[in-house]
């Protein structure tokens, strides 16, 4: 691969991998809600909208930082997973908080999608911060 320009493997291995491991959260966060986020969506509800685009952000943000600051492949992996960990944590934390979460979130209870929107976020960016080592 003496054709391709310094760094650019490094960046295709980690771009994929980031991508995976966004494919991961993804099915394992759809899993985890008990409202079916794609087909609301579709629906045209828009808390279902906001409050998956948040989830996805707030695991993003740190998933990044972790890229950005990994000595290694196995290092970026392992962090990815405690990003993972945190949003699937502010689901069931604002789900146990907010009982009727996923039935509002369904009924398209905007103020509901955007508090987990921005719990999400916010733990995110507290993630991201704390991946800054």
């Amino acid at each position: 691969m003496d054709f391709l320009p310094t760094g650019i493997v490094n960046f295709l291995v980690y771009f994929a991998s980031a991508l995976v491991a966004e494919g991961v959260f993804l099915l394992i966060y759809l899993r985890i809600t008990p409202h079916n986020e794609f087909k609301l969506i579709r629906a045209g509800n828009v808390a279902a909208a906001i409050s998956l685009g948040g989830a996805v952000l707030g695991f993003t943000l740190p998933l990044a930082s972790t890229i950005a600051h990994s000595v290694s492949l196995h290092d970026m992996i392992a962090w990815s997973v405690v990003a993972l960990v945190a949003q699937l944590v502010v689901f069931v934390v604002l789900s146990l908080a907010f009982r009727d979460l996923s039935r509002r979130i369904t009924d398209d209870d905007r103020a509901a999608g955007t508090t987990l929107a921005v719990t999400s976020l916010t733990i995110g960016v507290l993630n991201a911060a704390c991946l800054t080592y």
